[in-house]
């Protein structure tokens, strides 16, 4: 089965995180923390700076690994590198995505995830206030 690396920002303000819904393909309309593919010459770190750029025209601060999830959907492998983030400059401007929200520890579950995504909410939800 092919594997495809991703990093996912998780960007964080206050007790807040940005999810965004999928704007396109398989899973339209379901919510992820945005980001994408890890380029060959890419570190996972500038590989969210570009995403970000590219989806959200805005610029952000990528600190601590939250976790790399690994999850099998059915054509493929995704191994996805998540990560703490700020905003640095922008106002995370909907260039593919459908939808977004700064979702709460207690929103978190409002939405419908991709399911890789989801495995992520527990350790989410463990320093959200």
């Amino acid at each position: 089965m092919k594997t495809i690396r991703v990093a996912a920002a998780v960007i964080r303000e206050g007790n807040a995180v940005f999810a965004t819904a999928r704007g396109y393909g398989e899973y339209k309309g379901q919510w992820e923390f945005p980001g994408g593919k890890i380029e060959p010459e890419e570190t996972p770190q500038e590989a969210l700076k570009r995403e970000i750029r590219e989806e959200l025209a805005s610029e952000i601060l990528v600190g601590e690994l939250i976790d790399t999830i690994e999850y099998d959907y059915p054509t493929f492998h995704l191994s996805m590198d998540c990560f703490w983030c700020q905003l640095v400059s922008g106002n995370l401007d909907l260039l593919e995505a459908t939808d977004a929200r700064w979702l709460t520890k207690s929103s978190l579950r409002t939405v419908v995830w991709l399911p890789a995504d989801l495995s992520l909410i527990a350790k989410i939800e463990n320093t959200l206030l």
